[in-house]
């Protein structure tokens, strides 16, 4: 299956969508690289970078549950290095 590196940017600014953030997170967590998280509090946000190596659709799906919840934010820059794994 071909995988793609990619990298997330999520801003969080509704701290009651961390818990299911990370839910998330841990879900696909077997296609995350690593993971970096920044509070910032003198604006009342938190920052994060998520890098994954998946399938595109993978990496699609996680990005779409991100977004969708209430106060987060998220882009994702795709790398365009694919790996052919069999």
């Amino acid at each position: 299956m071909d995988t793609r590196i990619a990298l997330m940017a999520i801003i969080v600014e509704n701290t009651d969508s961390v818990e299911e953030l990370n839910q998330l997170l841990h879900q696909y967590g077997e296609h995350v690289i690593g993971r970096m998280g920044l509070p910032y509090r003198k604006r009342g946000v938190s920052i994060l970078s998520v890098a994954m190596d998946a399938p595109q659709d993978i990496i699609s799906t996680l990005s779409g549950k991100i977004g969708r919840l209430p106060g987060v934010s998220v882009k994702t820059a795709y790398s365009n290095v694919v790996s052919h794994d069999d």
